[in-house]
């Protein structure tokens, strides 16, 4: 699968609204109201400044996508933030709504009717209370369908040039990571790792983090750890300035975007010492784990054979945490479908069919009570071949597989 080195965002752009608006018309939408950030990114190819990519509530940008209009119409609170890569008409570009406000949603009301047709049918993947409260003069009485679903199936398999931009962002991130791994001895704060690595990640052209740097001290033993209700490891748990100690295990979990495409990145680290031989063999078995799911990801293979590949890997026993996932797909969000081995259970496993082009976080974790366990992230794409690792990333402190 070719990959390109830069990405170009004009047809990007195309490629994308094209897939968006196929959606539409195969389930009988005419036009959509996004307020998400991550769909507004995937619908309208721009992307804007936030502390936090995942969340943005008064001051939110919006998208209308018209299924018979090849230009999605883009309402944002500062122009500044549309990228020039989007080249959205004039006539397409327009300021600030205020959803969550009765007469926010008013004003967007006569807006709307002028672009769509009275009796068109609409499809919104988040509605407000003064949305909710409105229904009857935004949707024309009836309720409206789902968009977050529409957007899905478009995004699902990515084209080659989001895999460039997902390629740029997990680069992005390993070489920030460099600069964080070479700091890491006791003594260091957890909110120093995070300073360092948003400061060099920014430096490298990240555009946004999308999730708060994680670098999670691992209890010895589930009795060590924190209390949960599942009855099993807490994960993740947010960052403090807790000096780490020598010793300390950490499962480290970040996410930057790139022009609104993200990365995952997750490795174990040791603080200040080499792995204990019952260390290495986790990690030895981590990697045996994943080399027997890289071995059947394909283009055709399920979900499903993924899990059961990484299961016989390990003895019989599932090895990922039962509240979370073996893994999961990446693109304008951080975790999207599919969510491989989740409470979704095994029939959407088995019913969920690879296809060339998708990107897949793959996460498997080795735990056992005495050493702090063993978890990295591979982020792959999926070929008709096998896969693509598009992370690159050492797993020092420990030493290469050896079994």
């Amino acid at each position: 699968m070719a990959i390109p080195d830069t990405p170009d965002f004009a047809r990007l752009r195309r490629e994308t609204g094209a897939r968006l608006r196929s959606a539409m018309t195969e389930r009988g939408v005419d036009a959509m109201v996004l307020l998400g950030n991550n769909t507004v990114v995937y619908a309208t190819g721009t992307s804007w400044p936030l502390g936090d990519a995942g969340l943005s509530y008064v001051e939110r940008p919006l998208a209308v996508v018209l299924a018979d209009d090849e230009w999605p119409h883009l309402f944002l609170p500062y122009r500044e933030g549309v990228a020039h890569e989007s080249e959205l008409p004039a006539d397409h570009l327009h300021g600030p709504v205020y959803l969550e406000f009765d007469e926010g949603v008013a004003t967007f009301a006569r807006q709307l009717a002028d672009l769509v047709p009275a009796g068109a049918v609409i499809a919104v993947d988040e509605c407000t209370g003064a949305m909710s409260r409105a229904g009857k003069s935004l949707f024309g009485g009836g309720a409206p369908a789902d968009a977050a679903a529409i957007v899905g199936a478009a995004k699902v398999v990515k084209t080659p040039d989001e895999l460039a931009c997902i390629r740029t962002a997990v680069r992005i991130t390993d070489e920030a990571m460099v600069d964080v791994h070479k700091s890491l001895a006791p003594g260091i704060r957890q909110i120093e790792l995070s300073a360092r690595f948003l400061r060099r990640a920014f430096e490298l052209g990240a555009m946004a983090s999308m999730l708060e740097p994680i670098w999670q001290v691992m209890p010895h033993s589930k009795a060590e750890g924190v209390w949960t209700t599942h009855g099993d490891l807490a994960l993740p748990l947010l960052t403090t300035e807790r000096e780490l100690a020598e010793g300390d295990v950490l499962w480290t979990d970040v996410s930057i975007t790139y022009r609104g495409y993200c990365s995952d990145f997750g490795r174990t680290w040791i603080v200040g010492r080499a792995p204990t031989p019952r260390q290495q063999a986790q990690f030895e078995k981590w990697q045996q784990i994943m080399t027997a799911v890289e071995g059947v990801a394909r283009a055709g293979a399920t979900a499903g054979d993924l899990g059961r590949a990484a299961t016989a890997a390990n003895g019989g026993t599932r090895p990922w945490l039962p509240h979370f996932y073996l893994g999961h797909g990446i693109g304008v969000n951080a975790a999207e479908m599919p969510m491989i081995g989740t409470d979704l259970g095994q029939e959407f496993d088995d019913d969920f069919v690879l296809q060339s082009g998708m990107v897949l976080v793959l996460e498997p974790v080795v735990w056992e009570d005495g050493t702090g366990g063993y978890r990295s992230e591979e982020v792959v794409v999926i070929t008709e071949e096998g896969s693509i690792r598009l992370t690159d990333y050492p797993y020092t402190p420990y030493g290469p597989h050896v079994g």
